[in-house]
């Protein structure tokens, strides 16, 4: 086998795969390419990972490439995870600018008028990537880890529609920390499926699997109890602020003055999550600061500190945190290939694929996240004929924003930009949306000067 790791010199994408792949034996003899254009940094990946294969023995192979085409011939399968420019600077910027127009934003990342500009600066660059695969590697599976992951893939596929090409993101592993607690059983005993769109996903059925009953009516019941003691990420940031070390997990517990119940801020970071819960009567997958930036009066309700100190968090973590190469799976991506070449046939929580009718009160012209049967055959994805149609409608209102997204960024069009700003449901203004996009096309040119 040849694995490609195109954005290799991170330290914690890079280090914390090759742990995975490390960890499987049946990838044992592969040839690991390390990818990324800036070469001091991919030089100490590759210097860490030759020293772990040396000090365990293991039978794998390493080389680094700043060339991506000379990694990619013949690749087996691709894991891309990359960002352009300077990412917090940038993601300010998305954040901020439009705010000055007259657009709030919870958050800025995926959704709203700071997905949009994510999307425009990252999506090119990985439009590139594939057009390299599909001439040097044409049968690889391809995944995708970064952001944003709905107009990513929606892109990609439009555009190579025989590719390969999976995203995948570690969201639905909110539901492994949360429910086992919640329920007061191991979580093996639960059999879930989630499905909606990256970052905009929601519990759509649990049972038991030793019953097989319905377990969706315990956690209603048990939720608001539940997540009204839940530790929040003001907590986890003040923990850190106080000691210097940082949590294994959200709500670890057994630590001094952060295993406590909190009652000063109840529903902490899920303002918005609690109105979908008992509104919708259905659970999200993930926390206000994503599943915000999709909704109109998510503004309103949403815990707009417990957004900023997960930000905060966020930024204080991946300086703090310790990267190294570690022999245990993190991510879910080997466990998919170790499916594909061994022909399992199991069930994954969740992948972003192209809708063909897997959702079908969903347009078949973007990507949704569901979970998929792993194969010799590939990844398919599992069909929601009955997919609620209360949430059905709030996707609805967000999946045309990924289509004009998509074809903006294929037609490079200005216009079309435009276009996804005014039918976005977060958007709530119009007039001075054409100077808004000209404004940030002047300050992030070098990414997004392609547009006319």
């Amino acid at each position: 086998m040849k694995l490609v790791l195109i954005g290799a010199g991170s330290a914690q994408f890079g280090l914390g795969t090759l742990g995975d792949i490390f960890s499987s034996a049946a990838l044992k003899g592969s040839h690991i390419a390390l990818v990324d254009i800036d070469g001091e940094s991919l030089g100490h990946v590759l210097e860490a990972g030759k020293a772990f294969i040396a000090a365990h023995n293991l039978d794998f192979s390493l080389s680094a490439h700043t060339d991506r085409r000379e990694a990619l011939r013949g690749a087996d399968f691709v894991i891309i995870s990359i960002e352009v420019g300077n990412r917090f600077e940038l993601w300010d910027q998305d954040w901020m600018i439009p705010l000055q127009y007259g657009i709030p934003q919870v958050y800025g990342e995926n959704g709203g008028a700071g997905g949009l500009f994510h999307a425009l600066r990252i999506v090119p660059p990985i439009l590139d990537i594939c057009q390299d695969c599909a001439e040097l590697c044409p049968d690889a599976t391809v995944f995708n880890f970064s952001n944003p992951m709905t107009a990513i893939t929606t892109t990609v596929l439009r555009r190579f529609p025989q590719m390969k090409f999976i995203g995948l993101c570690h969201e639905i592993a909110s539901l492994e920390r949360y429910l086992p607690s919640m329920l007061g059983l191991p979580f093996e005993r639960l059999r879930l499926r989630a499905a909606g769109l990256n970052h905009f996903s929601v519990l759509v059925s649990a049972r038991y699997r030793d019953t097989g009953a319905d377990a969706y009516p315990d956690i209603l019941a048990k939720a608001p109890a539940f997540f009204e003691k839940v530790l929040g990420y003001s907590d986890i940031l003040e923990y850190i602020q106080t000691t210097g070390n940082i949590p294994r997990t959200e709500g670890e517990t057994g630590m001094p003055d952060i295993g406590r119940t909190i009652s000063s801020r109840q529903w902490s970071d899920r303002g918005l999550f609690r109105q979908i819960l008992e509104r919708f009567h259905l659970l999200p997958i993930t926390s206000d600061s994503h599943i915000g930036e999709y909704i109109q009066w998510a503004h309103e309700v949403a815990d707009h500190k417990g957004i900023l100190d997960f930000y905060m968090l966020y930024r204080a973590s991946l300086s703090m945190l310790e990267h190294k190469i570690e022999l245990k799976v993190k991510e879910r991506v080997v466990p998919i290939i170790e499916g594909i070449i061994g022909n399992s046939g199991y069930e994954e929580a969740a992948v972003n694929l192209m809708n063909t009718g897997l959702i079908p009160s969903l347009p078949e012209s973007v990507a949704v996240e569901v979970p998929a049967r792993v194969s010799g055959k590939g990844v398919e994805g599992i069909a929601f004929p009955d997919y609620p149609r209360g949430f059905a409608a709030l996707l609805r209102n967000y999946a045309g924003v990924y289509d004009l997204t998509a074809e903006a960024i294929l037609q490079k069009s200005r216009d079309l930009v435009i276009q996804a700003l005014l039918v976005n449901p977060v958007v709530p203004v119009c007039e001075r949306v054409p100077e808004l996009v000209d404004v940030m096309i002047g300050r992030q040119a070098q990414w997004l000067g392609y547009l006319r």
